[in-house]
């Protein structure tokens, strides 16, 4: 049986609720992970035999991952019974097993970044030109368009509809841009491709259409846990109320209202409302903090309870830890604001190599976070920045993700061209694009075959080279053994970069994208527990991560407060704490009692509170030339400056 004893009076009340559909109000440090983790734990506990599956849902493959591993040592061995994942992934899924009802197949490629969209609303835009009957602005460019054709893929409107969205909202030549956006769908569906947005859209499409769907997911899934509820935007709530229906009595949602920061990404006070109205869901809140020194957690209630949307009956932080001597929270002001990251840079460089580990560097936006870092750096501190990567940057492996979505997608001419680019850094032999698809067209074959026919032309081909063609390419196409060619390719490599390469960059971030791909395979591998992991499940998989280089053990994090969230840092440096900034100026604009105004200061309570040990608080009479006031976050914390 689990062992619950860890677990406080209200924590163990979540993990043994069974009245109906129940919200958890978990404040910041309150251990809302453990919860999960038990509560998932239990139900396998006391359901072994039964068939039914247990659904999870969180926002970040790295959370996933947390609870993933943590119920596997709760309940060795039960792992497979639970399907946890991320919203986009578990898109991907349900158009994997069902897709096929909206002319999708499972083998569908996923944009994962902005270049390979535009390029195909290029070709929308080109096809539509050529058409009579279509009349667009000669203005219309796809980098121009893409921003408002995601805003109606995210709020999934039907292409037969979006005429008359976009006139309701007065938008300029309303009727074209429609024309565009039902041709992207189009063609999203003509290509066999998804982008991010059309995950979500199509997902919610083929469950509006398809009752029956949703009566099979509900006879597999009997428990469905979402984690981080407030990030939700409409679309992904819509799903939710459609799966958790019509019996939603095991529906678990965990939340803080205090905590929503996702605002520009359709995340909204009002979903935690929508829950309250459609499910009648009971409430339990967790508002002891383990996390941060009681001092902060002053600062964090006298802070947030000046939010007039905060959810009715919200109790105040309570801080478990015992109060700690020395400086806890520290404020200090600066002339400037190159004055004020430099002195950061050098308090932490006087630290020791180990305590400066445990530090952070938060703010509220890039720009403030690069000058830090600038400082740091000039100061001798290594610095990790936490930016999303969709895309491999080393030679190697750019050219094993191309070769394997070749695989997936014979005619995927995108691909094609990054496999020559990767393939001409690292061997000089440049292979035009026109021959291998003039060949495939005259052939009838697809265009990795075209290409490496084309390759093994040329006389200067190395022997090493031509070996993993024959032997590592060749079988790869008839046997999908992905697991065994990237062995072959990245063994290649290592052979390759001990020689001079035509480029010398080629290899640049070789060595830490290898042991990415190490990690990300052995997580999507655990992910699918007790299945064999598909080409195609295994290639939107890695679309759907960041291949963000893990952060060497040295180095001192300068995060944004969005990149921050569901993190904790030993000794926290807020920097930027002004008018402008923090609050944003757009906050300023709209007015102290604003929804943005309130969104501001909840970035603020998410920054405070991702302290553990200290706390430091900075902010400058001057920033990149222009004069600014103290931010007004300061005195409602209830600091004397």
């Amino acid at each position: 049986m689990t062992d619950l004893s860890s677990l406080n009076e209200n924590q163990r009340e979540a993990v043994l609720w069974d009245k109906g559909p129940l919200l958890v109000l978990a404040g910041p440090g309150s251990g809302k992970t453990s919860v999960l983790t038990h509560r998932i734990a239990r139900i396998l506990e006391q359901s072994k035999g039964q068939h039914f599956r247990i659904l999870a849902l969180t926002f970040t493959n790295k959370a996933a991952a947390e609870v993933r591993g943590r119920v596997e040592k709760l309940v060795p061995g039960e792992l497979s019974r639970v399907r946890l994942t991320t919203f986009h992934s578990y898109a991907a899924e349900l158009l994997q097993q069902h897709g096929n009802h909206l002319s999708f197949r499972p083998d569908f490629q996923i944009l994962s970044n902005d270049a390979d969209r535009e390029a195909l609303l290029d070709d929308v835009l080109g096809r539509l030109r050529k058409d009579m009957a279509y009349s667009l602005p000669d203005h219309f460019k796809a980098a121009q368009l893409l921003p408002a054709v995601t805003r109606l893929l995210e709020q999934c409107i039907p292409p037969d509809q979006a005429a008359v969205v976009l006139q309701q909202a007065n938008v300029e030549n309303a009727i074209p841009l429609a024309r565009v956006y039902a041709a992207y769908r189009e063609a999203l569906h003509l290509t066999n491709s998804l982008d991010f947005p059309s995950l979500i859209a199509e997902s919610l499409d083929l469950l509006d259409k398809y009752p029956f769907l949703v009566k099979h997911i509900r006879k597999v899934y009997k428990h469905i846990l979402i984690d981080e509820f407030q990030d939700t935007n409409h679309s992904q709530y819509r799903i939710l109320s459609l799966i958790a229906q019509p019996d939603p009595s095991t529906l678990f949602v965990v939340a803080d209202d205090d905590q929503i920061i996702y605002q520009w990404n359709g995340a909204s006070p009002e979903r935690i409302k929508a829950l309250r109205d459609d499910f009648g869901v009971s409430e339990l809140q967790l508002p002891e903090n383990y996390r941060c020194p009681p001092l902060v957690i002053e600062l964090a209630n006298a802070l947030i309870e000046k939010n007039l949307n905060r959810s009715a009956g919200k109790k105040p932080l309570k801080a478990v830890k015992q109060g700690e001597g020395g400086d806890v929270v520290r404020v200090f002001r600066f002339d400037d604001v190159d004055g004020e990251a430099e002195w950061i840079a050098q308090d932490i460089a006087k630290k020791t190599p180990q305590l400066r580990t445990d530090c952070a560097v938060l703010a509220r936006t890039k720009k403030l976070l690069d000058l830090a870092g600038r400082k740091l750096e000039g100061a001798g501190v290594p610095v990790y920045y936490a930016a999303r990567k969709d895309e491999f940057k080393s030679a190697p492996l750019r050219m094993l993700h191309a070769i394997l979505r070749l695989v997936n997608s014979t005619e995927d001419k995108q691909s094609l061209a990054r496999l020559s680019k990767a393939f001409y850094e690292l061997e000089g032999i440049s292979i035009e694009l026109a021959p291998v698809l003039s060949r495939a067209s005259a052939d009838g074959k697809d265009l990795l075959r075209c290409w490496l026919d084309e390759v093994k032309r040329r006389d200067a081909l190395e022997e090493e080279t031509l070996r993993l063609l024959e032997t590592g390419i060749k079988p790869l196409l008839n046997s999908l053994n992905y697991r065994d060619f990237a062995d072959k390719l990245l063994k290649w490599a290592e052979a390759c970069q001990q020689t001079s390469r035509p480029d010398e960059n080629a290899f640049n971030e070789f060595d830490e994208e290898r042991e990415v791909w190490k990690l990300l395979l052995a997580e999507i591998t655990k992910k699918f527990d007790g299945e064999d992991v598909s080409l195609h499940q295994l290639l939107h998989e890695l679309d759907l991560t960041s291949k963000t280089l893990p952060k060497p053990p040295e180095a001192v994090p300068c995060f944004t407060i969005h990149a921050s969230k569901g993190m904790e840092f030993g000794q926290v440096y807020l920097m930027g704490l002004v008018e402008d900034q923090l609050p944003s100026w757009a906050a300023v604009k709209k007015g102290d009692n604003s929804l943005e105004m309130q969104e501001e200061r909840r970035n603020c309570f998410v920054a405070i509170t991702r302290a553990q040990e200290s706390l430091t608080l900075t902010f400058s009479a001057q920033v990149f030339g222009w004069p600014k006031q103290p931010s007004r976050f300061l005195s409602e914390m209830g600091i004397e400056l």
